[in-house]
């Protein structure tokens, strides 16, 4: 008696899984990219030679070409301010942690009053306060 085998093995690749997994890694990528926006305020910082790295800022002031003010606690994203608003909002920020610095982001091209009405609030209340700058090359 002589038995054929009948079952043929097929070297075929099915690609829709493979379709599905790049799918997949592309939304992924597409969501986690959009979600991450370390800074939505575009600040033309002043340029300087020195540079000061401080571990306790907690939190941060920026103002805008405009003369829009927006404040950030630590990661957060930065929410809009009215100038009014800004010294009773730092001095909330003050009495939570009297050891940590206020950055203060303020565009090259705004008015000098703008950034001595941060220095006032902060020299006002004793805080520690830092001017961000732009490497100079």
């Amino acid at each position: 008696m002589s038995l054929k085998k009948r079952n043929k093995v097929e070297a075929t690749f099915a690609m829709s899984s493979m379709t599905d997994l790049i799918f997949l890694l592309l939304l992924f990528f597409v969501m986690a990219s959009t979600m991450s926006s370390p800074n939505d305020i575009k600040i033309n910082l002043p340029q300087a030679k020195a540079k000061t790295n401080t571990k306790q800022v907690v939190a941060k002031v920026s103002i805008d070409e405009l003369g829009n003010y927006f404040v950030a606690l630590g990661k957060e994203k930065p929410i809009a301010i009215d100038a009014e608003d800004l010294e009773p909002y730092l001095a909330s920020v003050q009495e939570q942690d009297s050891t940590a610095y206020i950055a203060l982001h303020a565009d090259e091209d705004i008015a000098y009053k703008e950034v001595v009405r941060v220095l006032d609030i902060a020299n006002t209340h004793h805080m520690k306060l830092v001017v961000a700058t732009r490497n100079k090359k």
